[in-house]
């Protein structure tokens, strides 16, 4: 009797837990399946990708992992969905704070997302938009 009571005790906290673990969103996993590329890299309203552009190290691939770690163009850091996923919050390496952007768009194929930043010089606030496809 007393393996009885205990395989149950067992199975009813290992039921529990099975139960209680996070399951991971549809959002979540179209961010996290694919590798991105890069496609278009505006800063208010002009392509900032290129040499000396306010965008230019994010040009290249970015990858999601599930652990929240990731590679972001060249920089290497951690990201992070908000709570109702409709933003996520990057913080790299080499970037002097966290960005936290606006998922637009998130399909299998396409991923689309805005934030705003001040501009080193005047201080004015830059519109950017970045939009990825999945490879």
């Amino acid at each position: 009797m007393k393996n009885l009571t205990l395989f149950l005790i067992i199975s009813v906290c290992l039921l529990g837990y099975a139960g209680c673990a996070k399951k991971k969103s549809e959002r979540f996993n179209l961010l996290t399946t694919p590798i991105w590329k890069a496609d278009t890299l505006l800063a208010g309203g002009v392509d900032a990708s290129g040499p000396g552009g306010l965008l230019e190290k994010f040009k290249g691939d970015a990858k999601f992992n599930e652990d929240g770690t990731g590679y972001f163009g060249a920089y290497k850091g951690e990201w992070q969905l908000s709570v109702d996923e409709t933003e996520i919050t990057i913080d790299a390496d080499s970037l002097k704070y966290a960005i936290i952007c606006d998922i637009r768009e998130l399909t299998s194929q396409s991923l689309k997302i805005t934030t705003v930043v001040p501009d080193k010089i005047t201080f004015q606030m830059i519109n950017i938009r970045m939009t990825f496809k999945a490879k």
